[in-house]
């Protein structure tokens, strides 16, 4: 909050600061002037309900003192702490340096749990009732988002539950995976193969999986799939987990397996991320993170939906 464009918004924003709270003290002076020693109450003109009249009685004592106690912290608070443009507070308290306060206590707590967890493989792990709690708790907080709170995925997110893998299933490359991450890039194919080329791989690729397809363009577009689309996914279209090329003959689909899905694939291309967690979470979590990951393969066998 303290990275403005010129010093004109500084002091912008502490002249309206302390402004408001000036303003609100002179408002709540004004409200108690009242009457004065010796005169009658008086209406302020308005009457409800026939007899029911507003009087210029000044607010009790006790109220008039809350609103000025009111006052004196706001302006305390803006002395202690960020509120007047790029004036830091005497604390020099920010929301970053709580947060790394506080993730550095947690750190301090359960450093000696991860580091336990961190000696031992991860398909040991993954049978360890306690530590999958743990990485329960980090993937409900950390995956979730893009996984699914089942890890069962999403449109474009992977299915963690199912055993089919773009970049490989064993314990170390689930591991390397939420470590390092992935950048997927499926290429756009229009250009090259043209609108009814575009149709003819895209029935051939669905073929693969044994859909009913319109066999004539199947068969053109297993010709384009040999030019193009070996190098990736391989001659029978199994795919390449050294490139994160999915297997396009389990009826497995990602981006979704119908016609114009896979349509759409071929045509415009796909982008995937998964962001790397190394520097984030560290490599104690991750291990355990991944021994979790493992664990929801291991416990549900690939099925074809």
């Amino acid at each position: 909050m303290f990275d403005f464009t010129s010093s004109f918004w500084t002091w912008w924003i502490a002249f309206f600061s302390v402004g408001g709270l000036i303003g609100c003290g002179i408002l709540v002076y004004w409200m108690t002037l009242g009457i004065k020693s010796g005169e009658t109450t008086e209406t302020m003109g308005h009457t409800w309900d026939g007899d029911l009249a507003e009087l210029n009685n000044p607010l009790p004592r006790w109220w008039l003192l809350m609103f000025y106690g009111l006052i004196v912290v706001a302006a305390i608070y803006l002395v202690l702490y960020p509120g007047l443009g790029a004036f830091r507070g005497v604390l020099a308290w920010t929301n970053a340096s709580q947060y790394g306060a506080e993730v550095q206590a947690a750190d301090e707590r359960y450093k000696p749990l991860y580091d336990k967890y961190a000696q031992q493989d991860l398909a040991t792990l993954a049978k360890n009732p306690e530590a999958m709690q743990t990485g329960a708790r980090l993937f409900a907080t950390y995956c979730t988002v893009c996984h699914g709170s089942d890890a069962q995925g999403a449109k474009g997110f992977p299915n963690l539950r199912d055993g089919d893998w773009l970049y490989g299933g064993e314990p170390q490359a689930i591991e390397a995976s939420i470590l390092n991450g992935h950048q997927g890039n499926m290429p756009a194919w229009s250009q090259v193969l043209g609108k009814e080329g575009v149709y003819n791989v895209a029935e051939y690729v669905r073929s693969l999986s044994g859909k009913e397809v319109d066999k004539v363009r199947a068969a053109a577009g297993k010709a384009s799939f040999q030019q193009v689309c070996v190098a990736c996914h391989g001659p029978e279209g199994k795919g390449n987990q050294g490139l994160g090329a999915p297997n396009l003959t389990d009826n497995i689909w990602l981006y979704g397996g119908s016609h114009e899905d896979v349509l759409r694939s071929v045509r415009e291309g796909r982008k995937g991320v998964m962001p790397a967690h190394k520097d984030f979470l560290g490599a104690a979590k991750v291990h355990v993170l991944a021994a979790y990951v493992y664990n929801l393969s291991e416990a549900k066998p690939a099925k074809s939906p």
